[in-house]
């Protein structure tokens, strides 16, 4: 027999396309081709999968071999195909009965020597698989855990290109996948820490219990980075559905913790500010990897020191901030990656940022308008909430009474909004269908129409603003929202005019 077909699975952004392997030996010139748009760790497969047959004891076809990778439009990227390619160019010589490989799926990458290494991107493959009708899969042991996640998928491992062969020819088993080890209890800074901030712990859960974005201004030592930094604490677990995506970003960026587990904690990603556009929405040579912000997908990303980030680094958020999704155009093709996370941001009100605030302030009013014009009207007006934290005051910082709120307490309300919102937008078919769950997510012409739309009475200060041009219709929208977290906080089933009038405080900063 001189040709072969075994099946693997390419990554293209974050979705899986079953791909044939096929293996040509033909007469001739002794030489290896690769076509189907591969990259260049695909073009060095040759040299990989030679060496590692030959180590493996096996004996390499002195004949011209033409491999192809099917769809042959479909870009092909990394080092997942080793393994596949392998077991094509000895089934094609004839070493190899391919028969018990009939509709399974295999990914690893090959070492000089016949081992099987992981590789990234596991658990999309393996999910791509079994919406594509193949539900049996040979993984590297070092991804075993990770793929065994995917229900209804029969899993098994290998550690050697020696241990393949053995399978395929005398019906050796593979290997099982490791059990995983059980969950650690999460552990994380507690709100509990905090000092005062009575009005930056409210936003924090406000924020939290809607799915918002969030702005904290205010000077050094104010708080602003332990209010960020505990938002995970407060925020639900994970259903199953985010779990899978979070976990599968987290596996395509090869960021996936030991053990193989669905992270069921909400992610938090804290850049630098010297990080660049394509570290924070994703890109790179070849195929576009996720950036920070589809890392930080169904969790928090943080930008400290906000007004110190390239104006082109926070002005690419915009768009995934409002769509939820990135979509990164490359000359190869083009890579999309979900993005719906909870924006925080925090800035010094100005750049010499002294402790004590305004009091001993040496910036001139220029300059600090210019510092905060770093963040671009059109990104804060998508930040939903917006406080003013004040200096942490010295009865506060050494106060020996109770402790505040922990993270527990406050969790345990914003789960409570959470249901509150799921419940009344499920009974609404057309955005249960799509997963908005959050205030957050309900797009403001809907909040605007009956039976959602609020009383003339209450929305009266915010019909003024906007008609006098320091409201945008996005803000107005945007303070709807919030007022309707906060009524699900407070257990109510509608918001009134306080709750309009405290979301507009949030939104502005005002009175802060």
């Amino acid at each position: 027999m001189s040709y072969a077909k075994v099946l693997c699975v390419g990554l293209v952004g974050v979705t899986g396309h079953v791909v044939e392997v096929e293996a040509d030996l033909a007469p001739g010139l002794p030489g290896v081709v690769i076509s189907g748009l591969p990259d260049t760790a695909l073009h060095e497969a040759r040299d990989r999968v030679r060496a590692a047959i030959v180590n493996s004891g096996q004996k390499w076809p002195n004949r011209r071999i033409t491999l192809n990778l099917l769809p042959a439009t479909l870009p092909k990227y990394g080092s997942a195909f080793d393994l596949a390619i392998a077991a094509a160019v000895l089934g094609g010589s004839g070493e190899l009965p391919l028969l018990p490989l009939e509709g399974t799926v295999v990914l690893g990458e090959l070492g000089l020597d016949g081992t099987v290494r992981p590789v990234r991107g596991v658990l999309p493959m393996v999910a791509a698989a079994a919406r594509a009708g193949f539900p049996r899969v040979v993984v590297p042991i070092g991804n075993a855990p990770e793929a065994a996640v995917i229900p209804g998928v029969r899993i098994r491992a290998v550690d050697t290109l020696h241990r393949l062969v053995a399978f395929v020819r005398d019906g050796t088993p593979l290997l099982p996948p490791p059990t995983a080890a059980p969950a650690a209890a999460a552990e994380g800074p507690d709100l509990a820490e905090v000092a005062g901030q009575r009005l930056g712990r409210r936003a924090l859960e406000v924020a939290a219990a809607g799915g918002h974005h969030l702005a904290l201004l205010g000077p050094p030592g104010a708080g602003k980075t332990m209010l960020a930094e505990r938002l995970p604490s407060i925020l639900p677990e994970l259903d199953d559905a985010a779990a899978l995506e979070v976990t599968a970003l987290h596996s395509i960026a090869g960021l996936l913790p030991p053990g193989g587990r669905l992270l069921r904690r909400p992610p938090f990603q804290a850049p630098h500010h010297t990080a660049t556009v394509p570290s924070l929405v994703g890109g790179g040579s070849g195929l576009a990897r996720p950036g920070a912000v589809s890392l930080a997908h169904r969790g928090v990303l943080f930008l400290d020191e906000a007004p110190e980030f390239s104006k082109g680094a926070l002005e690419a958020l915009r768009q995934p901030l409002e769509s939820g999704w990135v979509r990164v155009a490359r000359t190869r093709g083009g890579a999309e990656y979900p993005a719906r996370t909870q924006l925080v941001l925090a800035a010094n009100p100005c750049p010499c940022a002294k402790p004590s605030g305004d009091a001993d302030c040496e910036c001139t009013p220029l300059a600090r308008r210019r510092y905060l014009g770093r963040l671009s009207g059109p990104l804060l007006d998508r930040v939903d909430v917006q406080v003013r934290l004040l200096p942490v005051r010295a009865a506060e910082l050494l106060e020996t009474g109770p402790p505040s709120e922990s993270s527990t307490v406050v969790a345990a309300r914003v789960a409570a909004a959470r249901r509150a919102a799921v419940d009344r937008w499920a009974a609404v078919d057309r955005w249960a269908a799509v997963g908005r769950k959050v205030n957050a997510e309900i797009p403001g012409p809907y909040l605007r129409r009956a039976p959602w739309r609020l009383p003339e009475r209450d929305t009266r200060e915010l019909r003024k603003r906007l008609d006098a041009g320091s409201l945008s219709a996005r803000g107005f929208d945007r303070v709807i929202r919030l007022a309707w977290t906060i009524a699900d906080l407070d257990g109510r089933d509608r918001p009134d005019g306080g709750d309009i009038a405290e979301a507009i405080q949030l939104r502005t900063g005002e009175g802060t």
